[in-house]
């Protein structure tokens, strides 16, 4: 196994528990293929462990374990047993999770959700890529449950290892839809279809929340993908629930899924911030605004594109709600921190001269676990207001 030494004072993120070696805190860059097993030493000599190498990405090592090991079935379906285990201390009986949580996990790389029978996975990186069967070999004997694996790789972070943008079954029968359940509703899933691998399964708790909060009110739901949000509202005693998702596809399914719990949502096939600028002008408000946005921004390049957009999504939202409403606001962009979401939400709520008090904080569901040592691993922004009036 080849070993790789870091320059001078570049461990400092590693000793602090980080899994990624960047590409310039190399002190040597050897001629080595993608996904091969290296040794990390520091310019001092202490070993940070094992780890995949990429000769051209800007993460250049992903490490596993903190020793010399070797990588395969048996250490995939031992990462697999902790995750598992993990999870169903957390979440117990649930039958849609996140059982493996890349960085979070110790599998830099490696997705793996679960909806009943069947495992979606996602590798993200050439060293998982390169464990595919392994990976697979794992689940079906881990989790003997799942008996259906597909694997779902058409993130475009992939092109940055050099990987082609793949999906399909890897194993057994996938059904065209996928029955499961979640806070005891019924969802009728497309997983081939569906975004990402299938279902955001990191709202599950901040799902409960809205659904505390929607009795007797009037909801809008913003971005509703297949309607988690919107059918937790109803489901919750709402007066009326609308939904609406610039994906005619998403709509179909949050109608399927309304349709399977017997709950009457109104779906709009629109452009979300087009539908509320006309309600602004329109005069149209809600008790309780739900805005649940795709990430605005994937690099710090884009920082302050997606600062506009934050900004002018809620600044829209609180001119629609109603007085005394509730603004549910959320944030999957991991390069916008907290504090710079809250910033937004001030800055735009005093332009409006509304005064915002904050009732509710939440992240992203505990089988999506945060390393401390990653900040990468924390996205997920989940914050309700109400508006304070006098």
């Amino acid at each position: 196994m080849t070993t790789i030494q870091l320059r001078s004072k570049s461990d400092g993120r590693l000793r602090a528990g980080h899994l990624w070696v960047f590409r310039d805190e190399l002190a040597n860059d050897p001629a080595l293929p993608a996904a091969s097993l290296v040794t990390v030493v520091a310019a001092d000599g202490t070993s940070y462990g094992t780890g995949f190498y990429h000769p051209t990405s800007r993460i250049a090592v992903r490490l596993l374990a903190t020793h010399a090991t070797t990588i395969d079935t048996e250490f995939v379906a031992d990462r697999l047993r902790n995750a598992v285990a993990l999870r169903n201390r957390l979440l117990p009986n649930e039958p849609m999770r996140r059982l493996m949580f890349g960085e979070s996990d110790l599998m830099s790389g490696l997705i793996i959700d679960q909806f009943g029978p069947v495992a979606v996975i996602q590798m993200l990186s050439a060293g998982m890529d390169a464990l595919r069967h392994a990976i697979v070999e794992a689940i079906t004997t881990v989790v003997p449950s799942i008996t259906c694996v597909i694997e779902k790789n058409t993130a475009r972070v992939r092109l940055l290892e050099g990987l082609e943008q793949r999906e399909g079954v890897l194993t057994g029968m996938l059904p065209e839809i996928v029955e499961s359940t979640e806070n005891g509703l019924t969802y009728m899933l497309d997983l081939a279809g569906g975004q990402k691998t299938g279902y955001f399964l990191d709202q599950k708790l901040n799902r409960r929340v809205v659904g505390a909060l929607s009795s007797g009110k009037s909801v809008l739901d913003c971005f509703c993908n297949v309607g988690g949000f919107a059918l937790n509202a109803a489901a919750g005693g709402a007066a009326n629930v609308t939904a609406v998702d610039s994906s005619a596809v998403a709509i179909d399914a949050a109608r399927r899924n309304a349709k399977a719990n017997n709950l009457d949502v109104a779906l709009v096939h629109a452009n979300a911030f087009d539908m509320l600028r006309e309600a602004s002008h329109g005069g149209q408000r809600y008790d309780l605004i739900v805005l649940d946005p795709p990430s605005f921004a994937k690099t710090r390049s884009a920082v302050d594109r997606a600062r506009a957009g934050y900004g002018e999504l809620n600044r829209i939202a609180l001119k629609c709600l109603s007085p005394g409403g509730t603004l549910v606001t959320a944030s999957c962009t991991q390069v916008v921190p907290e504090p710079m979401f809250f910033d937004i939400l001030y800055t735009e709520a005093a332009r409006l001269r509304k005064r915002l008090r904050l009732l509710h904080r939440g992240s992203q569901a505990p089988d999506h676990p945060i390393l401390l040592g990653m900040p990468e691993t924390q996205y997920l922004k989940f914050l309700v207001f109400d508006v304070v009036d006098d």
